[in-house]
């Protein structure tokens, strides 16, 4: 059966009753001893020798962090982290005014972003870690001689399954029919957004993408999805497969729902206190439906402010949403001033880290 034989309503509906056994059950040891996500998060890298304390279930989660990855060395890992170098601005910047607004757009997917608090009340800090998570996940050598990537999609994972332990827990309000909390259709949808979505949002910015540049972010987000716990069955190999999948998606989720509008509302008020260019600021809905399209756009009931110019539209692939510098930076340099960036607008520095749990809130 071939992966397009797949893309079906019943493999689909298979899909949203799937979770991610492996992250689920560590995160079940994890709460019997909270005090290792301060272990955790203290680490640079996954040690090869797991602290004692740690319970089995623990232990075979890192345990599979350690182990080979199935690509190895392939050509595709180091083209595409020089492809990142090459066109970071504009990639950082697509999360905010592309990628993270997309997600708003499907109603189910939304419902579970709206009951993160730090969503919808910090935005920017939201902004900020997806855009860490990018940078590390394209950092030069990351999957070859850099082994700090494990760790991240470690902890991005083990987030994603402690989301769902406290949103079964505490959700009341949680509806059967949205499927199961960051189930394996969300998670492939998400991943089209850093992928599929990218390359799409470069071409509408007046950057061209080759058929075999758009494969190898294809080839290299299957990669990172194989740590973040997404079945590999289902992750399209082909630009005509990622195509299929994400029609067929956007077919089945998306719809308006208060939790989405919510989501758009609390993001556009961070980018107008906090857009580093400001002049930008009264053609804020406008940039967001040139790029997410009329269907997507009319679910979020975005409103056309005045006319676009047309001076932008031609120069919008210079955008820096996290005011990086001009040119084709290296990637420290990159790293450095997003860092510094992001920690004067937030107050803080910006890091990956495991939740510690004072209360119910995640």
């Amino acid at each position: 059966m071939g992966k397009l034989d797949l893309y079906t309503d019943k493999h689909l509906n298979q899909l949203r009753k799937l979770e991610d056994e492996l992250a689920d059950t560590a995160v079940q040891a994890l709460m019997s001893n909270k005090d290792l996500s301060y272990t955790i998060n203290s680490w640079k890298v996954i040690p090869e020798n797991l602290p004692k304390e740690f319970p089995p279930a623990l232990c075979s989660y890192f345990d599979f962090f350690l182990g080979e990855h199935p690509h190895g060395e392939a050509p595709f890992i180091k083209q595409t982290q020089f492809f990142f170098e090459k066109h970071s601005g504009l990639i950082l910047s697509l999360l905010g005014f592309y990628s993270l607004p997309y997600t708003y757009a499907f109603g189910d997917g939304a419902e579970v972003l709206v009951r993160s608090k730090k969503i919808v009340e910090n935005p920017g800090k939201r902004l900020a870690e997806t855009a860490l998570f990018v940078l590390e996940c394209y950092r030069p050598e990351a999957f070859v001689a850099d082994k700090r990537i494990l760790l991240v999609l470690a902890k991005v994972r083990l987030i994603h399954a402690l989301s769902r332990f406290y949103i079964k827990k505490h959700a009341r309000d949680w509806d059967p029919a949205w499927g199961q909390p960051i189930n394996q259709e969300d998670l492939l949808s998400t991943n089209l957004t850093f992928s599929l979505l990218i390359s799409r949002g470069m071409q509408r910015s007046n950057t061209a993408v080759s058929s075999e540049e758009r494969e190898m972010l294809l080839s290299y987000w299957g990669l990172i999805g194989h740590y973040l716990g997404i079945d590999s069955r289902f992750w399209p190999g082909s630009n005509k497969e990622a195509f299929e999948l994400e029609r067929m998606i956007r077919k089945r989720h998306l719809k308006s729902s208060q939790a989405g509008k919510l989501l758009l509302h609390s993001l556009l008020g961070f980018y107008r206190q906090n857009l580093v260019r400001p002049e930008l600021s009264p053609f804020l809905e406008n940039i967001l439906q040139y790029y997410l399209g009329k269907e997507v756009s009319g679910i979020l009931e975005l409103k056309s402010s005045p006319k676009l110019p047309e001076v932008l539209l031609r120069n919008i692939h210079n955008f820096r949403l996290f005011n990086q510098g001009s040119g084709n930076p290296k990637f420290s340099r990159i790293y450095r001033e997003f860092m510094t960036n992001t920690q004067k607008s937030l107050g803080t520095e910006v890091a990956i880290n495991l939740p510690v749990f004072k209360s119910t809130t995640f």
